[in-house]
């Protein structure tokens, strides 16, 4: 036994800390494919703040990393361990801690699930936008990690968007409180803001108060389109934008991605075209169809093969829920690569015609999804298992994507974050001198570097 699992038992006690090798080994790593991993000394299962602290302290004693873990759902390696380093799951620590229906808000610890968050607040009359597409499964602490968005985000925006204050283990074991509960408050930096997206390199979060707001009544109103190219449906994304349109949700699809989702559940959605486009209007009564008719008009406008503002509820939820199989469905074929590049809005239609010339560059199979109402594109690359010379290409298209995400003025990543894989094309979105800022923010708040060290920016 080592002298640090020792401590951390010690510290924590024996049943909260894992270190058989076949348990820790779905520990190691989140669901980016390729980001590298090692196997971790220790796996702990904190069930509170102070115990997360302990963890650390013992941590920086002996010059070990951590790194701290939800559901495992990431995309891009931030949650992966690194070979000797430990891991603290939040699983354990997963309560809603209250709800305050006048104030709107909740208080939760990390490893509360983002569904099972919306459904408790449901019962308040509450909600809480955002959502991605692991909302299932993935965790608050980790979408706070990686200021995750999702489908409602177009309208909504994204975590950073609703977290008010937390409650943080820093890099030296110190609990410390940042943000507010209130509405309003500017006292001192914004040390929470600066907390979300930070993916665990800067501080681990044990407790999120987060602003709700009512919850959405009535019926939606969906416009489906089927466009013959991924270039058609990128300048219907732009009219619905230059017409001061803003919907509820504006998801891409392409034909490759539902014929998965279709083969997986037999779900028929793939006949009608190329790509599919689904946006809704989430606005009451008749101003919600005359938005959803105003979306319409920008999809026919711009050559749509078929359009059409659904009538049937039940249709349309079955195509979002197609939308947010896609990625479950195409895992089913062998390893993937996702992006998560996100451009202007008026770009979108240039960006996915970069992504179309890339594949054929490259030889590579690249499926789209897309929230594409803010821009946010998720080319998956397909590769057979096994096949080395399909990989090395994918990884290579993965960077020219990136290239071309930044020449258009955009960003390598919308909301899966940085982690290992896109370290390099943040280096050139941020800079030297942003990059030393970073840098700087890091050594005042993890002066230890056990935080994560390794990520997000080299």
């Amino acid at each position: 036994m080592s002298d640090l699992v020792r401590d951390l038992r010690a510290a924590v006690g024996a049943e909260t800390v894992i270190t058989d090798p076949e348990v820790m080994a779905g520990y190691a790593h989140d669901e980016a494919e390729w980001a590298p991993f090692g196997g971790p000394v220790a796996v702990v299962r904190p069930h509170e703040s102070e115990q997360v602290a302990r963890v650390v302290r013992a941590c920086v004693e002996h010059g070990v990393p951590v790194v701290a873990r939800g559901a495992g759902t990431g995309l891009s390696g931030a949650a992966n361990s690194g070979r000797g380093w430990v891991v603290v799951s939040f699983e354990r620590m997963n309560r809603v801690l209250g709800v305050d229906p006048v104030q709107q808000s909740a208080t939760v610890q990390p490893g509360v699930v983002n569904d099972d968050l919306r459904e408790r607040v449901a019962r308040d009359g509450l909600w809480y936008p955002p959502d991605p597409a692991s909302a299932p499964w993935s965790t608050i602490g980790g979408n706070v990690a990686t200021n995750a968005g999702g489908l409602c985000c177009v309208k909504y925006g994204v975590t950073r968007d609703y977290v008010l204050g937390m409650e943080v283990v820093t890099g030296t074991g110190q609990v410390v409180r940042l943000g507010r509960t209130t509405a309003k408050g500017v006292t001192g930096y914004d040390l929470t803001g600066l907390m979300v997206g930070s993916e665990g390199t800067l501080g681990l979060v044990t407790e999120v108060t987060l602003r709700l707001v009512p919850l959405r009544r009535g019926v939606e109103h969906t416009v489906v389109g089927y466009f013959d190219s991924l270039a058609d449906a990128g300048r219907a994304v732009a009219s619905v934008s230059a017409a001061g349109v803003v919907p509820s949700a504006m998801e891409l699809i392409d034909r490759f991605c539902l014929r998965a989702v279709d083969e997986w559940k037999n779900m028929g959605l793939s006949a009608e075209g190329e790509v599919l486009l689904l946006a809704r209007s989430d606005l009451p009564g008749q101003s919600g169809q005359e938005e959803a008719d105003r979306i319409l008009a920008c999809f026919e406008g711009q050559g749509a093969v078929y359009a059409v503002r659904s009538t049937d509820e039940e249709e349309a939820q079955a195509l979002f829920e197609a939308r947010r199989l896609a990625y479950p469905a195409l895992e089913r074929l062998g390893p993937l690569l996702t992006e998560d590049v996100c451009v202007p809005k008026a770009r979108v239609p240039r960006m996915l015609e970069a992504i179309e010339e890339v594949a054929r560059r490259f030889d590579t199979h690249i499926g789209n999804i897309a929230h594409a109402g803010d821009g946010n594109l998720h080319p998956l690359f397909i590769v057979p298992a096994g096949d080395e010379a399909a990989k090395k290409r994918a990884e290579q298209a993965f960077e020219v994507i990136v290239d071309e995400a930044l020449a258009l003025g955009g960003t390598v990543t919308g909301e899966h974050g940085v982690g290992l894989l896109k370290m390099r094309g943040a280096a050139e979105e941020l800079g030297p001198q942003v990059v030393g800022m970073h840098r700087a923010i890091k050594a005042a708040l993890d002066p230890h570097g056990v935080l994560n060290p390794g990520k997000v920016f080299v």
